[in-house]
């Protein structure tokens, strides 16, 4: 397939620190660089993407308002223009779901509106779900150590300190 290449990125605990169901903007933190790691990949011909599971709004313990106001905090914190579009599936674990990570529907979707290449995409995640979600769907796959990413046990096929080291994987690969 020719297309365009991308970055799959999970929130939580990759761009933003971890927050159990954020539904505050206040508790927003983008990490340290993030922004400008996101700059640096869309200024080398990377589409990105944010891909996120939010069961929260599924369970009932946050509304998808305030999961869309915490949404705009990041979008905010990490600068205009850093993220193409983003993908959430509110199912909560157990419920049928094609896009539920580690399902690759969300990726697919993305892949199908933006006429990318997964062959020549990344994903970036902090847990085995987002790994395994970037394997489905044919991407290559870096597991940060912010987050849950410490705690994993996957086989990525690259690891980074964090969003930062990633983005230079990404781009020492593609150089």
């Amino acid at each position: 397939m020719s297309g365009l290449r991308a970055v799959f990125l999970d929130r939580d605990g990759v761009l933003m620190e971890e927050v159990h169901y954020c539904g505050d903007p206040a508790r927003v933190k983008a990490y340290p660089g993030t922004g400008e790691a996101l700059q640096r990949l869309r200024a080398a011909g990377f589409r990105t993407f944010i891909v996120t599971n939010q069961s929260g709004i599924g369970r009932g313990l946050i509304t998808e308002a305030q999961y869309r106001a915490v949404e705009e905090e990041l979008l905010r914190q990490i600068g205009p223009g850093s993220i193409d579009a983003t993908y959430f599936c509110a199912d909560p674990p157990g419920t049928p779901s094609l896009r539920r990570k580690p399902e690759p529907g969300m990726v697919l979707e993305a892949a199908a509106n933006y006429h990318l290449d997964l062959a020549r995409s990344f994903f970036v995640g902090d847990k085995s779900s987002d790994i395994e979600c970037g394997r489905r769907a044919g991407t290559r796959t870096i597991l940060v150590f912010t987050g849950y990413g410490a705690q994993q046990t996957c086989v990525p096929d690259f690891s980074a300190r964090d969003l930062v080291a990633a983005a230079d994987i990404i781009l020492k690969i593609n150089s």
